[in-house]
């Protein structure tokens, strides 16, 4: 029995008077009026004919994306909390916690919890970083492939390595290269300001083209104006013409160097091709920690300067209850209030739902979210008629479906865990 609304259980039914933001339908303006019939689990033409149900004005997104998660890391945060809150303390803190934890049973264990909320919250497709510092990427890649096996048809799963940028080039890298190639995965790693970086990227990229891989790179995670590694990246995906999806994420540097360097990099971004993922509720966490200052910056990447560049902006949820993050559900709804009010995405522009549907999956190869006829009728309804009732209140009485079937929403409950902070 959903919390707002029982939907009867018909083989075709037809969900009258919504609400839709008008992009996700490739309209123009903001929220329109939508009606959907659904029948053998998929939207089909639509039907005034049909039984119907007067939704009230409801608003309806398709299922979400969320294209840039930490599942191993996920849940470990009343056994390893971050000293300080600081970034350099979320590092040593998840360095010792990987060490003396990840058992293929601890890693397992809690990113089944994470899927469990994040399919509970209206999630249907999740791209995951692994740490993959030897010994770890045999056992977290070896967990994610089973994972991702049991969970098929409900939460589709992509992953993606992460090491340091130093970490490439060497023997290991390779193996963790082959590793995630037989996995399906994606080729990952970080840049920070180093030297040698050029022939990181370099060695990088030549394992990306001969294993044939995408490539995702957390970029520029400070807020020291004069790093600028995602320049430098650009450049050579132009220079190399790599033609493969490329994402970055983070980016907040960018947020503090000179002006006319930030946008200029941005053009360089959007001749590239390279698509962006920003991580608000993370940034605003870790960057601008001081023990006994109040934050000067948010953090966030420059989302708007970006759009208007042509540059695909997706936003996801980043960290889940560890010393990254000490927060959050993955909840897409939750990402998506926040970001609007961290960034001021609203009173800019409507196309903004797209970075949290449609662009992630483009960015990932997901199947697309649509409202089409044909589509899985896999929708998030929520009690809510305009933005200003979505985003104030947290939609914890929303209707998740899937295949057209209101799922059980029950959310797991943090004491399953207990036995692994024990450990």
């Amino acid at each position: 029995m959903m919390d707002f609304r029982t939907l009867p259980d018909l083989p075709r039914l037809r969900l009258a008077n919504m609400t839709a933001p008008a992009c996700l339908l490739g309209q123009q303006g903001d929220l329109v009026p939508l009606a959907l019939t659904i029948e053998g689990g998929r939207i089909v033409a639509d039907d005034p004919a049909a039984p119907a149900v007067d939704m009230g004005r409801a608003m309806v997104f398709p299922t979400f994306t969320d294209m840039h998660t930490h599942l191993d890391k996920g849940h470990i945060w009343p056994r390893t909390p971050n000293p300080d809150g600081s970034f350099a303390g979320a590092l040593t803190a998840v360095g010792g916690d990987r060490e003396a934890s990840w058992s293929a049973e601890d890693v397992r264990a809690r990113m089944e919890f994470s899927l469990r909320c994040a399919l509970a919250h209206g999630t249907s497709a999740i791209r995951t970083h692994l740490d993959s510092i030897p010994p770890q990427d045999a056992i977290s890649w070896g967990v994610f492939r089973e994972v991702r096996a049991d969970w098929a048809g409900r939460v589709d799963l992509q992953a993606s390595c992460l090491v340091g940028c130093e970490s490439v080039g060497t023997p290991a890298f390779e193996e963790t290269a082959r590793i995630t190639a037989a996995s399906g995965g994606v080729l990952g790693m970080v840049t920070y300001k180093v030297p040698g970086l050029q022939a990181y990227l370099d060695a990088f990229f030549d394992l990306a083209i001969k294993h044939g891989l995408d490539a995702d790179f957390h970029v520029d995670e400070t807020l020291d104006p004069t790093c600028n590694t995602l320049k430098v990246l650009a450049q050579t995906v132009i220079d190399r013409s790599f033609d493969a999806p490329v994402t970055v994420g983070h980016l907040c540097s960018l947020s503090t160097m000179p002006e006319h360097e930030a946008l200029e990099t941005l053009d360089l971004v959007a001749k590239a091709g390279i698509n962006v993922v920003s991580l608000p509720m993370c940034n605003l966490y870790l960057q601008d920690r001081h023990a006994a200052r109040t934050p000067r910056f948010r953090g966030i990447t420059l989302v708007h300067e970006m759009q208007a560049r042509g540059i695909r902006v997706s936003f996801a949820s980043d960290n889940t209850r560890d010393p990254f993050y000490a927060y959050g559900d993955m909840d897409m709804i939750e990402v998506m209030r926040e970001a609007t009010r961290i960034g001021h995405l609203d009173h800019s522009g409507p196309d903004w739902p797209l970075a949290f549907s449609v662009n992630p999956a483009l960015a990932c190869g997901f199947a697309q979210p649509s409202f089409a006829p044909g589509a899985p009728a896999d929708l998030v309804i929520c009690k809510a008629r305009s933005w200003t009732e979505l985003f104030a209140r947290p939609q914890a009485d929303r209707i998740v479906l899937r295949a057209g079937r209101a799922i059980d929403r029950t959310l797991p409950d943090y004491a399953e865990l207990d036995p692994l902070m024990r450990a």
